[in-house]
């Protein structure tokens, strides 16, 4: 389960990355509680035009972001990413405490990570293919995922609680100095034990990466998959938002703890995928239909604790769906386009929130919190049908890796319990 770690490079990422994810979930929890309560009066609209103003950037540049990724050393592109995202986060951070906070502030400082992130995102997406070799890169996606799940147990916790103490500005403040960890663990790498796929230059990089995409259907239905859960059923910093305060009446600990009790079901997933060699489109779609099962209950939920403990399901498919998209993408995909193919998935799994986050917003403030999660629900159900269709049409359920598409063996062995 933990053979990646066995590796001092991704090790060293792992932990650096963790301390940096328990600040990310800290500010994302401040963050939304400084829109909902502080700059605005419980506008559901205002919270997901910050949510997407941080994505949208991915929809107009993450293609060029990926052949960014694919033109540079990408140990060197993360160091400078983190950097430039830890100098973000404190500009928010002293804005707060000087009690200067003006929403503007909030929606520009939210398009500037969203253009750092169009790099950082396909830089480290594909930097774990060079700290482990392909038998080790499902694995490696898993922990990375256990990563940023563990550090959600409790990031949101540890934030509401000190909301409801200190006010939002402190946990902005921590978030902006977890950054350092990440970087000093990036540079301290041995860089001999990488291992970087060859370099490209030139122009057209970019029209390579959709050429290579559209002739690949296998990759376009996964893409559309996370396209669909990405838009309308992971919105969570916002549909938590409101059914902890507009719905149960609660405060920002209670919502905090919210996100920490989703952590459970997102970790255990990861811990799941870690263990998997080889994802699996039956698993992929399996997953997919426990989502919007579980989200249509969810929008039902009759009281504070049920909804607290349905998210527990909620989040163990969301995640099972997204290790396993990422890893298949990755493995399916040749190493010298793996950065622009990674940036292509990643604008289309986030680049959906600049649509999906205003929107729900909206129908939060129209219709009502629940509505906002049983859209979730509905949207990832036809994106389940659509993915049936899919395989039984080519009656295949593998994700091959891009290795047997060339016809040369892989490394990656299936497990015969998932054959």
């Amino acid at each position: 389960m933990f053979a990646s770690l066995k590796l001092r490079n991704y090790r060293l990422f792992f932990w650096g990355g963790l301390v940096s994810n328990i600040g990310t979930w800290m500010a994302r929890i401040a963050q939304t509680w400084l829109v909902l309560t502080i700059l605005t009066d419980h506008s559901a609209t205002a919270v997901g035009y910050v949510t997407g103003l941080q994505f949208l950037p991915m929809v107009l540049l993450g293609a060029w972001g990926g052949a960014v990724a694919d033109r540079f050393p990408k140990r060197v592109i993360l160091i400078w990413t983190q950097v430039l995202l830890a100098i973000n986060a404190a500009m928010l951070a002293v804005l707060v405490l000087l009690n200067v906070t003006e929403l503007w502030h909030v929606y520009a400082l939210a398009l500037m990570q969203g253009v750092i992130t169009t790099v950082d995102n396909p830089s480290r997406q594909a930097f774990a293919s060079e700290m482990v070799p392909p038998a080790l890169l499902p694995n490696a996606v898993g922990l990375n995922s256990t990563s940023f799940n563990g550090a959600r147990l409790v990031g949101p916790a540890v934030a509401g609680l000190m909301i409801a103490v200190a006010g939002v500005g402190p946990s902005l403040l921590i978030n902006a100095f977890t950054f350092l960890p990440v970087i000093a663990a990036l540079a301290a790498m041995d860089a001999s034990q990488l291992t970087p796929a060859p370099i490209r230059r030139g122009r057209g990089s970019v029209r390579e990466g959709l050429r290579y995409v559209a002739g690949r259907p296998d990759i376009q239905l996964v893409m559309f998959i996370v396209f669909m859960l990405g838009t309308f059923g992971m919105n969570f910093q916002i549909t938590n938002a409101l059914m902890a305060t507009e719905v149960f009446g609660k405060g920002a600990d209670a919502y905090g703890i919210l996100g920490s009790i989703m952590a459970v079901g997102s970790l255990t997933a990861a811990l799941m995928a870690a263990r998997r060699p080889r994802p699996r489109l039956s698993m992929m779609l399996g997953a997919l239909l426990g989502f919007a099962i579980a989200t249509f209950a969810l929008a039902l939920a009759p009281t504070y604790e049920v909804f607290a403990l349905l998210l527990i399901p909620v989040g163990l498919t969301a995640l099972t769906v997204m290790t396993t998209a990422n890893a298949s993408v990755q493995l399916t995909t040749e190493p010298v386009m793996r950065g622009r193919v990674m940036a292509l998935y990643m604008m289309i799994f986030l680049g959906g929130t600049p649509l999906g986050a205003p929107m729900i917003g909206w129908i939060g403030d129209v219709w009502g919190a629940r509505w906002t999660v049983l859209i979730g629900a509905i949207a990832t159900a036809a994106a389940f049908m659509v993915g049936m269709f899919f395989a039984l049409r080519r009656n295949d359920w593998r994700l091959p890796s891009w290795r047997e598409l060339r016809g040369t063996p892989d490394p990656a062995q299936l497990d015969p319990e998932e054959a």
